[in-house]
């Protein structure tokens, strides 16, 4: 039963000190400054409205942490699920998302009580870096229109189709929208050049509102995009079950869990090679499995263990499952006390935030 045991109570068995506290604190609060502005942008990406990304990575983020079989894995909504609940959204409604999201969960827990988490090593890594390629073009395609603040009212969901309307509506290039664009991109940019331990994307997103704010830019932001978005956590609930449901979802559901189950492990993988620790796969699954039944149950998005944010968490000092659940309270105490100031959020500047975690997703530094 030792691969059915979270990495939290092995590593409370091991001794847990104030020093560990304190190292796993910092990392939490370094990540959930990533995690935010990523959490909020993932989720406008994904057709739906920023604060469930936020409740997400509260939510999500907490649950692989404390049930998770990795020692320093953090979860959250990822770009690989973009595409996805795009289009989940699309045609069976929000509601239709926490169906598949909630059936996801469950086959994510079977697939790890039959463990078939060990099954990952067999997935060649050029199918799945092609795969996460293709979702970064389509995710950068839809961040166009806000980027550039063109006047569409509907833009296509198909690829080309979307190209076809962005070139049509080239002549309403909003300048203001642009610039701001523009100039939270090349701050991220330049951050990663030549001070790659500031929290870059943070910095965009906190100078872009200020100087939509004090200069009045006519700008698209969050607050006129999402005018009615709740300042505080919702109370549990779960959706509304039917047989005939079940089985128009059912697809999606195990797309989603595919998705979840591979980056996941994927993530494990990388933080092993970073740590020198080894993972308990099938607890991860479990792990991802237990943390998507729970954001659904607060109607937050589908989860899983993110790469670039493990690997922050990593680099921050992190040892131990505690310093992921600390990054989703950090985040919890954003939602409680701070996101009145989302309101002023630019959605260029997201968009620029977008724009490079796809380059990132596509793995061409490497």
């Amino acid at each position: 039963m030792h691969s059915f045991t979270p990495k939290i109570l092995t590593t409370m068995r091991e001794g847990y000190n104030p020093g560990l506290f304190k190292a796993d604190a910092i990392a939490g609060l370094t990540v959930a400054i990533v995690a935010l502005p990523l959490s909020m942008a993932l989720a406008i990406a994904s057709g739906a409205s920023p604060d469930k990304g936020l409740i997400t990575a509260v939510i999500a983020g907490f649950l692989i942490s404390f049930f998770g079989g990795s020692r320093v894995q953090v979860g959250g909504p990822t770009g690989a699920f973009v595409v996805v609940v795009f289009n989940v959204i699309a045609q069976h409604g929000y509601d239709g998302l926490l169906v598949a999201a909630f059936m996801a969960g469950l086959i994510l827990i079977a697939a790890g009580a039959f463990k078939i988490g060990r099954l990952i090593k067999f997935i060649p890594h050029p199918v799945v870096t092609g795969f996460t390629a293709g979702i970064a073009v389509i995710i950068a395609s839809s961040q166009v229109k806000d980027f550039l603040g063109l006047s569409l009212e509907n833009v296509p969901s198909e690829f080309l189709p979307k190209w076809q309307a962005y070139f049509g509506a080239i002549s309403t290039v909003h300048l203001e929208t642009l610039l701001v664009g523009l100039g939270a991109f090349s701050l991220i940019i330049a951050l990663r050049r030549f001070a790659p331990r500031l929290p870059g994307f943070l910095i965009a997103l906190i100078v872009a509102a200020a100087v939509v704010a004090l200069l009045k830019l006519p700008v698209d932001t969050i607050g006129t995009r999402f005018p009615d978005m709740p300042t505080t956590m919702p109370m549990p609930s779960l959706p509304a079950l039917s047989w005939a449901r079940i089985v128009e979802l059912l697809p999606s559901a195990f797309t989603i869990a595919f998705l979840a189950g591979i980056e996941a492990l994927l993530s494990a993988v990388v933080a092993d090679g970073m740590t020198g620790t080894r993972h308990r796969s099938n607890q991860e699954l479990i792990g991802q499995g237990i943390a998507n039944l729970g954001s659904v149950a607060f109607g937050g998005l589908p989860a899983t263990g993110a790469i670039a944010r493990t690997a922050t968490n990593i680099k921050a000092g992190a040892k131990t499952p505690v310093a992921g659940m600390m990054h989703a309270l950090f985040i919890l105490v954003f939602i409680l006390f701070g996101s009145d100031l989302m309101a002023y959020v630019p959605m260029a500047a997201l968009a620029a935030i977008l724009f490079v975690v796809a380059w990132g997703m596509c793995e061409i530094d490497r």
